[in-house]
């Protein structure tokens, strides 16, 4: 597998292609078969399972070491590893981990073996449900993968399942309050912007909603326009270099 910035397929680095109706394909790395509506130009694929798993590894150890209150942050310093590719399914277990770091930094808890048994048990469900959300459903389904995932820390902490009310209700507002921000902004996808618009909306429904205030940087800055050919530039809130 290549790594970030060597091109969008992960085999040889070529433009990755949509279709229209789904073909049978070939993950060239685990070589189990899927049906997909994407591939390189020279018909190269690669599951959602075998593209994430680096990344979702590197998110992960991330997160647990992190101590801090800015999601944005967070994401912003896990984003510059190679292996948390300009577009993937790991943002889908990114956005929610990210938020359940700095959410826990935030709240704390009792003891620490208590706050770091709560926080760890958190991960790795954010990670089974992130899994299961699939690359492309943008596009496909509609519903960004990164507000589906404010959506999945949210219930999370709240505990929600499809019997609650309250919990159940937040829930699913916090994921139409993500997505309605990321369709303001407009196409084509990008997992960055996505990314952090999802997680600045989630700041601020958990401060309403959930009485925890977590932090954001003063100005937020993207600096990989260059790996993204369809960066909307400076029609994203995000374009320029990154900043300190």
């Amino acid at each position: 597998m290549i790594k970030r910035g060597e091109g969008a397929c992960l085999i040889c680095g070529k433009p990755v292609v949509y279709y229209e109706k789904a073909k049978k394909m070939e993950c060239m790395i685990c070589h189990h078969w899927f049906e997909s509506h994407a591939g390189c130009e020279d018909g190269h694929y690669v599951c959602d399972e075998c593209h994430g798993k680096k990344g979702i590894q590197i998110i992960k150890e991330g997160c647990k070491s992190s101590i801090s209150k800015n999601p944005v942050e967070i994401m912003q310093n896990l984003m510059e590893d190679p292996y948390i590719y300009m577009h993937g399914p790991e943002h889908h277990v990114m956005v929610g981990a990210a938020l359940l770091t700095a959410y826990y930094n935030c709240k704390g808890f009792e003891s620490e073996d208590l706050k770091r048994a709560a926080f760890e048990t958190a991960l790795e469900e954010m990670e089974a449900r992130g899994r299961e959300y699939p690359g492309g459903s943008c596009g496909y389904w509609g519903c960004c993968g990164a507000a589906v995932s404010t959506g999945m820390f949210v219930s999370i902490v709240t505990k929600a399942t499809p019997l609650t009310g309250k919990s159940w209700g937040l829930s699913n507002r916090m994921t139409s309050e993500a997505l309605k921000a990321i369709g303001d902004l407009g196409g084509p996808r990008c997992c960055k912007r996505n990314s952090l618009t999802a997680a600045v909306a989630a700041v601020r429904f958990a401060k309403e909603n959930l009485g925890v205030e977590m932090e954001l940087p003063k100005e937020i800055r993207c600096g990989f326009s260059e790996e993204n050919k369809e960066c909307l530039r400076r029609k994203c809130p995000y374009y320029g270099e990154c900043t300190d």
